[in-house]
């Protein structure tokens, strides 16, 4: 079981990249954010429940990996996962937007601005994959405001 919670917390391996993991996780959420869209599925319906399902499952392997690689190791990315999917909800599907969340999702998963910092004092897999979903949510915030405005 430890193995499925090691694969899954390192977004399917790529954890395992080294320095970087976090934004190759991000950029590999993009790609398949788009991939698995096609014109005839709910563009509402699915990426929630797979955001909702990816931060459950994220909590859960973040919890127990850090039993054995320590606190929000650098392994672990499916927090970078969960973030990015936030940061795209109801967003249209449009790769300059895609672009624009990943630079927005990034710059705040970075940063930690506005109390995101303070949400990795959470413990276990709580405090790994809050301050990635808060990140995700500032991320989209702003998208929303350049959806709106129709800045591109």
């Amino acid at each position: 079981m430890v193995f499925i919670h090691k694969f899954l917390s390192t977004a399917f391996g790529i954890g395992y990249i080294g320095k970087g993991a976090g934004t190759y996780a991000a950029i590999a959420t993009c790609i398949c954010w788009h991939l698995l869209q096609g014109p005839y599925s709910n563009p509402y319906l699915w990426p929630v429940l797979c955001t909702m399902f990816i931060v459950m499952i994220g909590i859960m392997s973040a919890d127990r990996v850090e039993e054995i690689w320590g606190k929000d190791h650098q392994r672990v990315v499916i927090d970078e996962v969960a973030g990015m999917c936030i940061a795209l909800l109801f967003v249209p599907l449009k790769w300059q937007y895609t672009l624009i969340g990943l630079v927005l999702f990034r710059f705040f998963d970075i940063l930690k601005p506005f109390y995101i910092r303070k949400l990795e004092e959470l413990p276990g897999g709580w405090g790994v994959m809050a301050d990635d979903i808060l990140a995700g949510i500032y991320a989209n915030i702003i998208l929303q405001l350049v959806v709106v405005f129709d800045f591109f």
